[in-house]
């Protein structure tokens, strides 16, 4: 069986609270977590009634640096129906919100966009901080990583094994100019151990050109997204990662539903569902492992036909909803 593991990065927005200040707990869970609209939420209860109807498992790498700014209720109200629900809740990480923690800041006045930002021992004790926190919200102990904005080095997967975390999905493939500072490439498409960890990467099609296109919600159609599981089956692949956000089905400014990406996400879930040979995992239950030969599959052959359709898709949710 390839095992699918559908990642859902869960996070308050920072850019919320420097535009609106720290009071704006209520409306930013309702605008980045719940995602309520005029038509109805779709933020990560709508998404775990999903999973739930077609019988998925999810991971969820929630951010727990909200709770410097407001205590860890604040995550407990994202960790709890998660967990209650059966789902996966692993760490996640934004390092921006140190910037409003004022006395909390667990590194003093030290600051900085991305956790490759911070030395060796500054990130051991962010880490430390989410662990924790994110324990004490209510999940159980965390045994996967992935940084905010994708931005972790090796000294990330040097402190993660410090502090006892086996697994790190920050490296992404597809992405050409990430914020990723790990020492691979676009080659390195499969888990691989690095500095004491397991990293497994972000799956990837391939694009006109020989490039790479990432395997996010908002980077795929459902088409593309369904193809590439079915050839990583055909090709033997045992695992592919496809990420989205708790906030991802909703319009650019979270006012509104983002009808496009909804479909594009009901019918991945539909598709997924159907598909023999393939199943959902968690780092729960049934993590990646080590490939059995180290040579990377070859990805999804770019197809002008799903391309061209998924542009399409794109400049109308651009239009209508400020991106897809």
């Amino acid at each position: 069986m390839t095992q699918v593991y559908i990642t859902i990065d869960t996070e308050y927005s920072a850019g919320m609270v420097v535009q609106q200040g720290t009071d704006c707990r209520a409306e930013n869970f309702a605008r980045a977590i719940a995602c309520e609209t005029p038509s109805g939420p779709v933020g990560i209860g709508y998404q775990l009634d999903r999973f739930d109807r077609h019988g998925l498992k999810a991971v969820f790498f929630v951010d727990p640096m909200p709770a410097l700014v407001w205590g860890v209720a604040a995550i407990a109200d994202v960790v709890g129906p998660i967990v209650a629900r059966g789902h996966d809740v692993q760490l996640h990480l934004h390092t921006e919100w140190l910037e409003f923690a004022g006395s909390a800041n667990p590194l003093g006045t030290r600051t900085g966009t991305h956790i490759k930002d911070f030395a060796f021992d500054e990130q051991c004790r962010l880490l430390a901080y989410a662990r924790d926190t994110l324990i004490a919200a209510g999940a159980p102990a965390p045994i996967a990583f992935r940084a905010g904005n994708y931005g972790a080095n090796d000294d990330t997967l040097r402190a993660l094994a410090e502090i006892g975390l086996a697994y790190d999905t920050s490296h992404c493939p597809g992405i050409a100019g990430s914020d990723c500072a790990i020492g691979l490439g676009a080659d390195d498409r499969l888990p691989v151990e690095r500095y004491g960890v397991i990293e497994v990467p972000i799956g990837a099609i391939a694009t006109r050109g020989d490039g790479l296109r990432h395997g996010q919600l908002t980077a795929l159609s459902a088409g593309e997204i369904l193809a590439a599981l079915r050839h990583t089956r055909s090709q033997g692949g045992e695992s592919f990662t496809l990420v989205s956000h708790s906030f991802e089905l909703a319009s650019r400014d979270r006012l509104r539903t983002n009808q496009i990406v909804k479909r594009r996400f009901e019918q991945v879930c539909a598709g997924l569902a159907r598909m023999e040979g393939v199943t959902t995992a968690t780092y729960a239950d049934a993590p990646p492992r080590l490939p059995r030969t180290p040579a990377p599959q070859r990805v999804l052959p770019h197809n002008p036909w799903r391309t061209g359709l998924r542009l399409v898709e794109q400049a109308a949710a651009n239009a209508l909803y400020g991106g897809a």
